[in-house]
């Protein structure tokens, strides 16, 4: 970190870092993250989320009670102009054990997507096969990836949109291969806050040119309702965010979830009877603005759906 910093920056800096490692904290120990023995296999991709990570978790680790190992693993997909010394030199100063591996999955995803078709599926695919084997090979426990809440809403509304589901990412949960335990340790932080703290802590981010140079990719047009929606509302993230941790299933749905069927007079009140929203407990928002769903999707009404990420 530059020495350049002003005291003001240097302030925010250690504000930001307590509130992350709190929240990190908080979410590890929610969902029993980590656990006594671990080996933890902290997946580096370079964007800020990934450098937050890596530096909250060294940092709880030298305080925490029990003891766990962390190695970082990065992915060089070789992509054009990957600048690849970056990683293993910044590594290399913090004396973390590393691991660069490296897979041509940029060709394989050039070849086998159309041009004009968005990559992110099968790109992922590959790079979560990847990854699993890694973590095999490196006797890993957990597999640590960078998404946070904003990440975890979005996708939560794009399956809502798209998807018919009411589904977003887990905290924590075992690999699509059925060998391995998933964590996000940020799954209770802000991205802005992350964006706002890798900025001041001078992270040398690479950029994805895969991923970051397509257009029209639904997650990121979500993302951008998600963020105009915290502009113009504060705390209605923080509410939907709340929404995933209280869920009433008397109350949706799903069948599956709730045995509807045997309801009859005798049940008594269920989770306070048949009330959906009757108390006016919210604020009414300004009828001046247009919903930023029509703003949003009057936009990109001619959107194709290719794939949900």
């Amino acid at each position: 970190m530059s020495d350049a910093l002003t005291k003001k920056q240097q302030f925010t800096i250690k504000k930001l870092n307590k509130g992350l490692r709190r929240l990190t904290g908080q979410a590890i120990a929610d969902y029993n993250m980590i656990e006594d023995g671990d080996r933890i296999m902290v997946c580096l991709s370079g964007g800020k989320d990934s450098f937050t990570m890596l530096d909250i978790l060294l940092e709880l680790r030298a305080a925490a009670p029990i003891e766990f190992s962390i190695i970082a693993v990065n992915l060089d997909q070789k992509q054009p102009g990957f600048p690849a010394h970056i990683l293993p030199e910044y590594l290399q100063t913090l004396g973390v054990e590393y691991k660069i591996v490296e897979e041509d999955t940029y060709s394989i995803v050039q070849d086998k997507i159309p041009e004009g078709k968005t990559t992110c599926s099968l790109c992922s695919r590959l790079r979560r096969g990847i990854l699993y084997r890694t973590a095999k090979e490196l006797g890993a426990t957990k597999i640590a990836l960078g998404h946070h809440r904003d990440d975890m809403l979005a996708t939560m509304m794009l399956n809502m949109f798209f998807g018919g589901k009411l589904k977003s990412m887990p905290a924590k949960l075992v690999s699509d291969n059925g060998e391995h335990v998933v964590i996000r340790p940020l799954a209770y932080c802000k991205e802005k806050e992350i964006e706002q703290y890798a900025q001041l802590k001078q992270y040398p981010i690479i950029p994805c040119n895969l991923c970051g140079s397509q257009p029209n990719l639904q997650r990121q047009i979500t993302k951008e309702m998600l963020n105009d929606w915290d502009d113009k509302f504060p705390g209605r993230l923080e509410s939907m965010f709340t929404a995933m941790q209280n869920v009433v299933p008397s109350h949706l749905s799903d069948t599956t979830l709730f045995d509807f069927k045997s309801i009859n007079k005798d049940s008594g009140i269920i989770n306070g009877g048949d009330i959906a929203f009757d108390k006016e407990e919210v604020k009414h928002e300004s009828q001046e603005s247009d919903s930023i769903e029509t703003q949003y999707y009057s936009q990109h009404q001619t959107l194709e759906i290719k794939e949900l990420v």
